[in-house]
């Protein structure tokens, strides 16, 4: 039965006549006018008629004649405030960072769900009505987070898209090394969203037994199990309206995962024990630093739930790849973390050089722990040889890392880095030439053992596939295998 009209008119463009139909009826049903499109030049034209009729835009990604980031790119030269939501059936990463940067104002992965279409549309023709939430918990490095994201090419990409990505309900799926501040980035994403000033729960996957985490989540009854004597509601209740941010997701049960699947599509669930059906409104970060694609081919991840989270894709490179941020997150921190009423200490120019030239296996929080220990101790010397010995440990391990793997007849030669005296580069600066070396070697080695096939090369290495790929980029692998001629590759004995 059609709703009552509410005089707002919604445009779909989506080309399959099927996916058209069922958009027409669920938006009709609540009560809007519907103008239909089957590709983006038809979609344009309809717009430009009826410009000032059109409430909103649902674009499909994919269409003939004219894709949806080009309709999306030629409605926001008209209109640069009119709601436009994507919708996709292969949402890539790529096409849901572009589509943000375009103007979009929120993304939908097929199949649509009508509850997740309804509140998309909602959500935004209310936008331009709401206020900009202001921060409440301190934890949050909004207010001074240029410093935190720093002037790194990737980190400005993610940094310039938050606020889309926050207004948006859509999931978003935060990768990368322990320590690089997945926290951090899920707490500046709920920022930027209308929820700031809701709850914010957060639950390690990791860091409990199986039974745990799901009582912990969804709660139970009383009587559900030993020890239950009264009930209990789980943080998907208390977050009501809020946020969730499921860490380590990549470690949860297998058999969990069906049920997290259900929330995520249904917004229901039952407790332990119970039969009550218990409906709530949360939106679900998760954080990981496993690989997901791979522990999908090893049985220990559900691939719908995995597209089902990796609607919009963060990954936050390691501390090691944004050398140029250090000093500054160095001086934030210090900042952050300095008692009021005490004297900030200064990082001398030794101290800079050796926070440059070590590789923070721990990333942020590493560096954190460091900045503390500066505070209390105010010795940066005593930091500096601490550091240069924790480098010196680490570069021979490397070496003899990658020496175990040089045997194979097809190992690309590269350039000898010869040794300089004292005089003209510091012991450090070696020491940074000499580890580079050994992870450009390292690389290049298990890449011609791979056939040059990177996904495997990542998994040999045992590193993301994405920082196997900004690695190559900043160590300039591939440009030295293209100047390489051909027939010089040797083996390691030459």
């Amino acid at each position: 039965m059609q709703g009552i009209k509410n005089g707002k008119t919604i445009l779909v463009a989506e080309d399959d006549s099927e996916v058209r139909s069922y958009l027409e009826m669920a938006l009709s049903c609540d009560g809007y006018s519907v103008e239909v499109a089957q590709d983006g030049e038809e979609a344009l034209a309809c717009f430009q008629e009826w410009q000032s009729r059109i409430s909103a835009v649902l674009l499909d990604v994919m269409m003939p004649r004219k894709d949806g980031l080009d309709t999306l790119r030629e409605i926001r030269q008209i209109d640069r405030d009119l709601p436009v939501i994507m919708i996709s059936g292969a949402s890539s990463p790529l096409n849901i960072v572009e589509a943000m940067k375009l103007g979009a104002t929120d993304f939908l992965g097929k199949p649509v769900n009508n509850e997740d279409l309804r509140k998309a549309v909602k959500r935004a023709l209310e936008k331009k009505d709401l206020p900009v939430p202001e921060r409440r918990d301190s934890s949050s490095v909004t207010g001074s987070n240029q410093a935190w994201f720093g002037t790194n090419p990737y980190m400005m990409e993610i940094h310039s898209v938050l606020p889309q990505i926050g207004w948006s309900d859509a999931p978003v799926l935060i990768q990368g090394e322990t320590g690089v501040g997945k926290e951090v980035l899920a707490r500046e994403v709920r920022h930027h969203s209308p929820r700031a000033n809701k709850p914010f729960l957060k639950l390690n996957c990791a860091a409990l037994p199986s039974e745990l985490v799901e009582s912990e989540l969804f709660g139970y009854e009383r009587g559900a199990f030993t020890g239950a004597f009264q009930k209990k509601p789980g943080m998907f209740e208390l977050a009501n309206e809020g946020t969730i941010m499921l860490d380590e997701i990549g470690d949860m049960d297998y058999k969990l995962q069906a049920k997290l699947l259900q929330v995520l599509q249904d917004h229901e669930f039952q407790r332990l024990g119970g039969k009550e059906t218990v409906r709530v409104d949360v939106r679900v970060i998760a954080a990981t630093h496993c690989d997901l694609e791979k522990a999908i081919e090893e049985g220990r991840f559900r691939a719908d739930l995995y597209y089902r989270l990796n609607v919009i894709n963060l990954c936050i490179p390691p501390l090691r790849d944004r050398s140029e941020d250090i000093i500054a997150i160095t001086e934030f921190l210090i900042k952050k973390h300095t008692p009021s009423g005490t004297a900030i200490p200064t990082v001398p120019r030794a101290l800079k050089e050796a926070l440059m030239s070590y590789t923070w296996p721990g990333n942020i929080r590493e560096l954190e722990n460091m900045v503390r220990k500066l505070i209390i101790l105010r010795n940066p010397e005593a930091l500096v040889r601490d550091l240069q010995s924790k480098t010196m440990r680490r570069v021979p391990a490397a070496a003899a890392a990658q020496a175990t793997v040089k045997h194979s007849p097809e190992y690309a030669a590269v350039p000898v880095i010869k040794a300089e005296t004292a005089t003209s580069i510091s012991i450090l600066q070696r020491v940074t030439k000499a580890k580079e070396q050994a992870e450009t070697e390292a690389i290049l080695e298990v890449l011609n053992a791979t056939r040059w096939n990177r996904k495997e090369a990542a998994t040999r290495l045992n590193i993301d596939y994405k920082a196997l790929l900004y690695k190559m980029k900043k160590l300039s692998i591939e440009d030295r295998v293209a100047s390489v001629p051909a027939g010089s590759f040797s083996s390691a004995s030459d």
